[in-house]
């Protein structure tokens, strides 16, 4: 097999997890990283054996560097990502796409004249039991798909307190941007529909101001600033007439966390966790219990970008459906500032 040679841009926890992934899979070889902290730039150079730069701008004209994968704080996403295209470098850009739709349309443009590959990471896609249902869809088991409600919530988990995660200007949003891109991404894609119109939302910052509800995810830093939301819900028209609901939260009262995704359809309904299919059969209500495979879904997606790359295919999700997911994100946040229904502006 081919390899790819990976240039890593952002070696904290996420960076992280993508480095020991392409270690374990055929056909990735990691190459080079790249963070302006020093402390974990020379914890990924130990595990990796790769080069090390502090600027990103050096790492992608590097000629060893086939594939840029993007692990920065939000803001940093579409320059990373822009830079490595306009070097002729292919890009696993982590999730959400970019900051804002703005800077999402130059990583498009990047894209369109680089002719290289772009994909986006939202790894839930690639779970065993979104695969299976995936499967059930297309084959029309759910008939015309009307209404979905989706969420990803946390009783306390804010990732990083003080930090560039609670800080706007620097992740775009709190949970809604952190979380909420994973279920609205996942959930647009079982319901193939990218073509959001309309958003209607409200946003709460109840525990982070206040201290509570940090988590174990990220690297707090004392006295930081809070200056984004720790709960978010959101009701999204589509084209079709189709309607999502999604919650989404850092810190909440509420029970035991979940990640969720119910999909309403004509003919049948379906939710991801326990994977099942909720129908009629001869007049009486039946539940079809799924097994799911076991899948790493983050070997899932890396595997699913290397085939792309090799086999010249257009890899999933592209930039055009991390787009619209994007869209509904800033509609998200204007509604909630204007605190009143905005149109999505793609």
């Amino acid at each position: 097999m081919k390899t790819l040679r990976v240039g890593i841009v952002g070696t904290g926890s996420i960076g992280m997890i993508h480095l020991a992934t392409y270690q374990r899979i055929a056909g990735y070889r990691v190459t080079a990283v790249c963070d302006i902290r020093e402390t974990v730039l020379e914890e990924a150079k130990a595990k990796s054996g790769a080069a090390a730069f502090k600027d990103y701008r050096k790492l992608v004209k590097q000629k060893d560097v086939d594939l840029v994968a993007v692990s920065t704080p939000n803001s940093l996403h579409a320059p990373v990502a822009v830079a490595a295209l306009e070097a002729g470098k292919h890009v696993f850009l982590e999730k959400p796409m970019a900051y804002d739709v703005k800077a999402a349309k130059r990583v498009i443009a990047a894209r369109d004249k680089s002719k290289k590959k772009v994909q986006i990471g939202v790894c839930q896609r690639f779970r065993g039991d979104a695969q299976m249902l995936k499967a059930h869809i297309e084959a029309g088991e759910l008939g015309r798909i009307y209404f979905a409600k989706c969420g990803y919530l946390r009783r306390s988990g804010i990732p990083g307190m003080g930090s560039w995660f609670t800080t706007y200007k620097e992740s775009g949003g709190g949970p809604i941007v952190d979380l909420g891109v994973h279920a609205l991404d996942l959930t647009m894609w079982l319901m193939d529909n990218f073509k959001p119109v309309s958003v209607t939302a409200c946003k709460y910052a109840e525990f982070g101001p206040r201290g509570l509800g940090a988590g174990g995810w990220g690297t707090p830093v004392p006295d930081g600033p809070f200056d984004v939301e720790d709960l978010a819900a959101a009701l999204i028209r589509f084209e079709n007439g189709a309607t999502v609901f999604l919650e989404v939260s850092w810190a909440a009262h509420v029970g035991a966390g979940k990640f969720y995704s119910l999909i309403l359809g004509d003919k049948a309904g379906c939710e991801l966790d326990p994977p099942t299919i909720y129908t009629d059969e001869h007049g009486s209500p039946v539940d079809k219990k799924l097994t799911a495979p076991n899948v790493d879904a983050y070997e899932a997606e890396h595997k699913h970008f290397r085939d792309a790359i090799f086999g010249d295919r257009e890899p999933m999700p592209n930039v055009e459906q991390g787009l619209a997911v994007q869209a509904v994100l800033d509609a998200v946040q204007a509604s909630a500032k204007k605190g009143q229904s905005v149109p999505v502006s793609l």
